[in-house]
């Protein structure tokens, strides 16, 4: 079977430009339907401010509680106590505030309210009321022997 040639380029109609009919222009992607807008009704704000929130009881007692009575207790120790000694004075004083949830073991095999008391030591240090870490031994500034 002979081939037929282009008659400009001398190539074979199937393989030539100028013998195959020119390629179907792309399909056009439909455009893209616009997001579904919803009118947004204002609300008063009397009735925003007047609507209680409602939180769930907290399960362990907030660090912010053991700040003060650590620097209480440094306090009545001329500023300086072992580490130890601090957190068992902080266990009888705070008996009757901890809660359930501080008596559970954390993940790091400490129970929780040993946790939160060491977090506690180190907001106080990082707020300057206490000395850098000492190993062993929690201290007060001059600033947090004044404070409180």
């Amino acid at each position: 079977m002979a081939e037929d040639y282009c008659e400009h380029c001398d190539l074979p109609l199937s393989t030539c430009v100028h013998g195959n009919p020119p390629a179907p222009e792309p399909v056009k992607a439909p455009p893209k339907a616009s997001p579904v807008t919803r009118k947004r009704v204002a609300t008063p704000r009397a009735a925003k401010e007047t609507a209680a929130v409602r939180t769930a009881p907290r399960r362990r007692t907030d660090k912010a509680e053991f700040k003060p009575v650590i620097v209480q207790v440094l306090q009545e120790h001329g500023g300086e106590r072992e580490a130890d000694l601090v957190l068992a004075e902080l266990e009888e004083r705070l008996a009757e505030v901890l809660k359930p949830g501080d008596h559970e073991t954390g993940p790091t095999g400490e129970v929780r309210w040993r946790t939160a008391a060491r977090w506690a030591r180190k907001e106080l240090a990082d707020d300057g009321l206490l000395l850098a870490p000492q190993p062993g031994v929690w201290a007060l500034t001059d600033e947090g022997m004044t404070s409180l």
